[in-house]
């Protein structure tokens, strides 16, 4: 690697590419020399310095100076529709409802101290309970959704008396240690060391990924498959999973009916991570009422706290309140007032602007729209979308399933140029996650920038030669 850490042989780092585009290609080496002006040039170098460097973030891509609504602005003067926004602007970025709560906040109270309450706190765990499905009525908060996650791990063990946990390959649950454990994505556990124990993978429900090689059954056997598992095994605490993966893959309607029996069956608990597809953002307010389940443990965060604040929750069911005697979290943050007022005025903004019925209207739209590029586009050989959570996969050739990675760069940088922001998942899928306040105006220019610029990459030729085949 060069001091910048990008590779510069032909190592392969194909196994590397699922959650997001990487920072070590070639092209964007390619897009910096031709777009990053000497002055942010400055700024990124300074940031390289002084910054641990990391795949997926630094050396970064660019430097911002504002951002609003559905866009942001770098340093430059260069505005992006945003959409990736690290899926934590469901409310659009500064939105005035937050940004007058966290203002007033400030002046009232600042900071809540361990073993004290707040009223914000107490409010926002009030109205979360109210919102979530079932008897989710029990709530913890932490400073990010790794850190829910890890409260869920430790509830799970606590609860049952059990240890081991089912997740998925390729999954996502966060960064730290025990949550790239239950998590499956090569850039996160590659080289770490020993991890959690306990921890089983099984496939995802994804026919394309799945090797049973069982076809349009993939769904079904591979959640027959997560009940083998809790039979042979006996003793797991948890299935812990995606309610739907922000690959985009969308499980079909009987795959979490099923695995919640499953687990019903065998005494587990089910924990679902709704960290960055959850509040609106597929049409409902819970992604897991898309399949009519109601998990023992649901994780939130991201857009919790509107985009201005850190903030994730843990909702668990009234029975799981039985760790009285541990610290599952106690976060120096659990409770501070000015966070919990950004999620509160989150959620109030998300009914009162109709966002969960915005985002099923718009993406219901948007899909007609994907469809018919795909009808056009021979790059194009699937598109998916639920709400504001989309996706084009991009294909070599449609019959072997050989995946366009490299025109998948491509796009995504000429759309860059062109004022459109959004990051590549599994090496060959586009992954669109607007703000729910988008206009249809500003929907619409998006996917004619992609739409062009799809058409401009098949102009210049795909690629001959050996791919990964999805």
């Amino acid at each position: 690697m060069n001091s910048n850490n990008h590779f510069t042989g032909s190592q392969d780092i194909d196994g590397l590419r699922s959650e997001g585009d990487l920072n070590l290609s070639p092209q964007r080496r390619a897009w910096t020399a031709e777009n990053i002006a000497p002055e942010t040039q400055r700024l990124l170098d300074e940031d390289a310095r002084h910054f641990l460097h990391q795949s997926l973030s630094t050396p970064c891509l660019n430097a911002l100076r504002s951002c609003g609504g559905a866009w942001i602005e770098d340093v430059a003067g260069r505005r992006y529709l945003d959409f990736h926004g690290n899926n934590v602007h469901q409310v659009g970025f500064g939105h005035p409802r937050v940004i007058g709560a966290v203002k007033q906040q400030l002046d009232r109270l600042s900071f809540c101290t361990r073993r004290y309450t707040c009223e914000p706190a107490v409010a926002l765990s009030r109205k979360l309970a109210e919102l979530a499905p079932g008897d989710l009525d029990r709530v913890l908060f932490a400073p990010g959704g790794t850190s829910a996650v890890g409260m869920a791990l430790k509830l799970a063990r606590v609860a049952t008396g059990r240890f081991k946990f089912i997740s998925m390959w390729d999954s996502f649950h966060g960064a730290s240690l025990d949550a790239i454990s239950v998590g499956g994505e090569a850039a996160f556990r590659r080289g770490i060391g020993p991890l959690l124990s306990g921890c089983e993978h099984v496939p995802p429900p994804d026919p394309r990924h799945c090797p049973f090689r069982c076809g349009a059954d993939c769904n079904l056997a591979c959640a027959d498959y997560i009940e083998y598992v809790l039979e042979k095994e006996g003793d797991v605490a948890a299935v812990i999973g995606e309610t739907v993966r922000c690959t985009p893959f969308i499980p079909p309607p009987d795959y979490w009916k099923r695995i919640r029996a499953a687990c019903d069956k065998h005494g587990a608990l089910l924990i679902l991570d709704e960290i960055p597809t959850g509040l609106g953002r597929t049409g409902r307010l819970f992604a897991c009422e898309h399949y009519g389940v109601v998990p023992d443990m649901l994780v939130l965060g991201k857009g919790l706290g509107g985009g201005v604040c850190p903030l994730a929750a843990l909702l668990a069911r009234e029975g799981l309140n039985v760790a009285a005697d541990h610290a599952l979290g106690h976060y120096t943050h659990e409770k501070n007032p000015v966070a919990c007022a950004a999620g509160l005025a989150t959620l109030q903004v998300i009914e009162e602007e109709k966002l969960v019925d915005r985002s099923r209207s718009l993406g219901s739209g948007a899909l007609e729209r994907m469809r018919a590029m795909a009808a056009r586009h021979r790059l194009i050989g699937d598109v998916r979308g639920l709400g504001l959570l989309m996706g084009i996969e991009l294909l070599r050739d449609r019959a072997s399933g050989a995946r366009a990675i490299e025109e998948s760069e491509r796009v995504m940088y000429a759309a860059l140029r062109r004022g459109l922001n959004f990051k590549i998942t599994m090496g060959n899928i586009l992954a669109l996650t607007p703000a729910l306040t988008i206009s249809p105006s500003e929907l619409d220019h998006a996917f004619d920038i992609l739409d062009a610029c799809i058409g401009d990459i098949e102009a210049t030729g795909i690629r001959a030669g050996p791919q990964s085949v999805a």
